[in-house]
């Protein structure tokens, strides 16, 4: 996790209380962030139909990978630090003494599953997402497979993007055989699936690590008397008043406790016989929403819509809007013999698309000098990037005549408002026409 050290709140960014609907329940999507675990959108019996005539004829998507244990043992072993310190000293809440035990159990499985590698939640994601694929186009398919036809896979080069990809392609074969010859091995292309870390991504590093606005903004939320105050109560809930204070930068340790209650969810195949880790009963349902809205605000100016005038968080997601429009240009200039484009990658690649393409939660920037906050921004990391989140396109053809249809998690969505569709509230719309309202022509 990021951490940011304690500075001077600042007190031209004051910040606005959670919403009501934040702290309704201790498992609230919100309070996950970006760890939040999968889940379809929207209900497959009411997917539009396509326009009389018109058949499935290419899919292509960018998922991030499944569900997956923390990238690094550090939270754990901090909060364990912690809690050894504390037990010694006899100073552990009657919760914080099932703490310790609990989050050893989970950073054994967390060590056993591999830092930052796919958990078991993980893999069944990527196979159910498939499943649903195959069902919603299984024309598609069936053409693929008496056709021939390719299906390519790519990689953003780490190993939970392979690992989704593989999970993902062997429930795709296993719902259709024939498929299985045709699927490519997963091939690796950074520049694409891992921009944020390529040469494309330069002027974006820059601004994570020297924007003065940016540190600034950030500091004045996680320095605020309200984060200040979340950690305290995430720490006394496990410690003794004496004890807690004396933790120098308790904001760092709530949020240590915090990053292991929104990874748990996604180890949950891993916990004792599989029933959850119950990390909810350690942290109250107003300190997690607090500490899953400071997440998201991270998230919000370091990868999403950020700073209103400025682009500097997505524009080098152009490089993979443009690679959808070239596989659907291809397949309708008959040079393409894919049947299907699958790409697998991260948040740092799915919440920049989202921004430049104007999804839904992702349209608005924050002005500079006043706080993003949940009162007046629908931007949420749990709906824009949960693990597991995905953008597909649908090509359907007629003729001569290609639409596309866009599913967004999949949940049938609307192209920017600069975009037409075929029919009024359809959700197909002609290949020509975004290529005229995302400036392709």
């Amino acid at each position: 996790m990021r951490r940011l050290a304690p500075v001077l709140a600042l007190g031209a960014l004051l910040l606005t209380a959670l919403p009501a609907h934040a702290a309704e329940d201790p498992a609230h999507r919100d309070g996950y962030g970006t760890k939040a675990p999968y889940a379809p959108r929207q209900n497959p019996r009411t997917y539009q139909r396509p326009p009389a005539g018109f058949v499935p004829v290419f899919t292509e998507n960018v998922s991030r990978h499944g569900s997956r244990a923390a990238g690094d043992s550090e939270d754990g072993d901090l909060v364990l630090a912690l809690w050894e310190r504390a037990e010694a000293a006899g100073q552990l809440t009657s919760r914080g003494k099932e703490f310790g035990p609990v989050v050893r159990a989970l950073q054994g499985a967390m060590a056993k599953t591999g830092y930052g590698d796919l958990s078991g939640r993980g893999r069944q994601e990527m196979a159910d997402t498939a499943r649903r694929l195959r069902r919603r186009l299984p024309a598609l398919f069936a053409g693929i497979a008496a056709r021939g036809e390719k299906i390519d896979v790519v990689g953003s080069g780490q190993q939970r993007a392979a690992d989704s990809a593989t999970a993902f392609t062997d429930a795709l074969a296993g719902a259709e055989p024939a498929l299985r010859p045709l699927i490519g091995p997963v091939r690796t292309d950074k520049d694409l699936l891992y921009f944020h870390k390529a040469a494309g991504g330069a002027a974006y590093r820059d601004y994570v690590e020297n924007d003065q606005r940016l540190k600034d903004t950030l500091r004045g939320i996680t320095d605020g008397p309200r984060t200040r105050k979340a950690a305290h109560g995430v720490l006394r809930g496990l410690f003794e008043e004496p004890f807690v204070a004396t933790i120098g930068d308790q904001v760092s340790a709530a949020r240590a406790v915090y990053e292991l209650y929104a990874i748990a969810p996604a180890m949950s195949e891993e916990s004792p016989d599989g029933e959850g880790w119950r990390m909810e009963r350690f942290v109250s349902r107003p300190d997690a929403a607090w500490f899953g809205y400071v997440s998201d605000a991270e998230d919000f100016y370091e990868k999403g819509p950020g700073f209103a005038g400025s682009d500097i968080t997505y524009a080098m997601a152009d490089v993979l809007l443009d690679d959808f429009f070239r596989q659907a240009e291809a397949k309708r200039a008959g040079t393409s013999d894919l049947g299907a484009e699958l790409r697998f990658s991260h948040a740092e690649e799915i919440i920049p698309l989202a921004a430049l393409m104007g999804l839904p939660g992702s349209t608005r920037p924050a002005e500079p000098g006043r706080a993003y906050t949940y009162a007046d921004n629908p931007w949420r990391g749990a709906d824009v990037s949960p693990l597991g989140a995905n953008i597909q396109w649908d090509v359907f053809a007629k003729g001569d005549r290609y639409l596309v249809r866009m599913l967004y998690n999949e949940k049938e969505t609307a192209f920017k408002p600069d975009c037409r569709p075929v029919a009024e509230g359809s959700r197909f719309y002609d290949l020509d026409e975004l290529e005229r309202c995302f400036g392709r022509r």
